[in-house]
């Protein structure tokens, strides 16, 4: 059985990974200046970072829309015996909407809400390419779908920022907080908790050594963790913050497969420069 694995451009999953499990990618779409831009297509992070930086308002994004995903299923369904479509988490964006109305035209696909975002949604779209390798009929993919969808619970997806400016500018939040954080050197954990985003624990000191104890929490000790793979994604940080990250990971975790992923615009957008998470799923 032919199943094709497509999901949206938020996965934040390497161009190796992409070619290797031959993902096809939809594109959100990036607001800057009034202009659109297809995320990872006609824009990078970078550039929206540069155009921050040089005084510009904070660009935004806009979901995939229904005749978008209605094009991408009409010819990915005539080519594959099944379709699984891994959306962001509907907590984040209408695309999972979208996308499952545009789905109701077509037998064979198949839509999961990821319930996430950036690697949190690529564990769920690895998860789904590996399994559908064992599917023979579309029940099997409709259970494997099921299943998916009842893993996306057990997905751990956080983010350490070193900077505020960006969640200020968007509104998320407040510049007295930010100013607070600043002073006492706080950096923030953004979570994602049942499939929204809130601010969980916040470290003290400089980013490479909050980073240190923030691996170490999330890791040290747990014996609940699938030992799989662990994504390391980041907006970028420096090498220097990026090495303490390696070398706490290797020291608190036991993961056979470790990626390293650049997170996209969507990601960029909301939390700037100097983001960076772990993400790994949970046995229960």
């Amino acid at each position: 059985m032919k199943i094709k694995v497509t999901s949206d451009s938020t996965c934040d999953l390497s161009e190796e990974l992409i070619k290797e499990y031959h993902i096809t990618l939809t594109p959100l779409t990036v607001i800057k200046n009034g202009e659109n831009f297809r995320d990872g297509v006609d824009i990078s992070p970078a550039e929206i970072f540069a155009h921050v930086d040089a005084g510009g308002d904070l660009c935004s994004t806009s979901a995939v829309n229904i005749d978008e995903y209605r094009a991408l299923f009409s010819e990915m369904s005539a080519q594959y015996d099944a379709v699984i479509h891994v959306n962001l988490g509907s907590g984040f964006s209408s695309c999972y909407q979208n996308a499952t109305l545009a789905a109701q035209d077509f037998d064979n696909v198949f839509v999961v809400d990821s319930q996430n975002l950036s690697t949190g949604q690529g564990h769920i779209v690895m998860e789904a390419c590996k399994r559908a390798q064992e599917c023979r009929d579309l029940t099997d993919v409709a259970n494997l779908c099921e299943e998916l969808r009842a893993l996306t619970n057990r997905v751990e997806t956080s983010f350490l920022l070193d900077r505020l400016d960006y969640m200020v500018k968007g509104g998320r939040c407040s510049m007295v907080m930010a100013l607070g954080a600043n002073l006492l050197k706080l950096k923030p954990c953004i979570e994602v908790v049942n499939g929204k985003m809130q601010v969980g624990k916040k470290y003290r000191g400089s980013y490479a050594k909050c980073l240190e104890s923030y691996v170490k929490e999330r890791l040290n000790g747990r014996d609940d963790l699938i030992e799989d793979r662990l994504f390391i994604t980041h907006t970028p940080v420096s090498e220097k913050d990026l090495t303490v990250v390696k070398q706490a990971v290797s020291q608190y975790g036991r993961f056979p497969h470790v990626y390293e992923t650049t997170a996209g615009c969507t990601i960029s957008c909301h939390c700037g420069p100097n983001t960076l998470g772990v993400l790994f799923i949970r046995k229960k």
